[in-house]
């Protein structure tokens, strides 16, 4: 039976589908927004909980909703989903994000920034906007927004995805604050690198994963599933005492100078 429900944006691959699958199989309803229709069929159709349990009355614990995050209609509609079919929300994984920055003077740079801070930034405060009055009259709940280690320090050629996750972070603090007194929570988590499909044409550059890993305490990129266990914990009451805090998730690459590359880790 499900007692509890979570908005997850961002759905259909990546950390986001990682998300639908642990807050799935923790018991949740979830409603899975993403632009990705052929995603979400293919997410929609997988067994939705470690038991194959669904939802009350026959059904689905996955439901798909297929829209874009920075225009209020898809706000309202996974908002409304998620009341009609699991009488409640308490939680909300605004996960959506995209890259793709064009160097400073291509031309389409301008617009390409819009895009993004319209998507990883304007997404967010609509989502915010959108999930608080019903976390608010279920007597409070928890949001999470996936932010990254990108919005923590800079990287060559990627000025607008370092903004707009920049951006993300300062919005999460504010949000905290703003939302504190009606016992609601807003967290994010910055992961690094990790093997999703947002990073594979990186990957496709020889030598790129080697390289970069090198530069990892951990000596390798994160996985998905590592982000969606780590936005668990912060959306449920283990992490209840915090609030307006963006954790990195990322082998321990921000920890440290950069001057003197991490010593290499014992052969296993």
């Amino acid at each position: 039976m499900v007692t509890s429900s979570v908005v997850i944006t961002g759905a259909a691959s990546g950390i986001g589908r990682a998300c639908v699958a642990l807050f799935a199989a923790r018991g949740f309803g979830v409603v899975a927004v993403d632009i990705d229709k052929a995603g979400l069929a293919d997410l929609a159709t997988a067994p939705d909980s470690a038991d194959g349990q669904s939802g009350d009355e026959g059904s689905p614990r996955i439901v798909p909703v297929v829209g874009d995050v920075s225009r209020e209609r898809t706000g309202d509609a996974m908002v409304r989903t998620a009341l009609e079919r699991f009488g409640r929300l308490d939680a909300a994984v605004l996960n959506a994000g995209i890259g793709g920055t064009l160097p400073w003077e291509a031309d389409g740079a301008l617009e390409r920034f819009d895009e993004i801070l319209a998507v990883n930034v304007r997404g967010v405060v609509v989502g915010i906007r959108s999930v608080v009055p019903a976390l608010r009259a279920a007597g409070g709940g928890s949001i999470v927004v996936t932010a990254s280690s990108a919005g923590l320090g800079a990287d060559p050629g990627n000025w607008a995805y370092n903004a707009s996750k920049g951006a993300v972070v300062n919005l999460v603090r504010a949000a905290a604050l703003d939302h504190a007194a009606q016992n609601i929570r807003v967290n994010a988590l910055a992961p690094g690198l990790t093997d999703t499909a947002l990073m594979a044409r990186h990957r496709a550059v020889p030598g790129l994963v080697e390289a970069s890993s090198r530069r990892i305490p951990l000596q390798r990129w994160g996985l998905a599933e590592e982000h969606a266990a780590a936005i668990w914990f912060l959306a449920s009451p283990d992490a209840s005492y915090i609030t307006g805090v963006t954790p990195p998730a990322d082998g321990g690459l921000t920890a440290m100078h950069g001057a003197v590359p991490p010593p290499p880790l014992p052969d296993a």
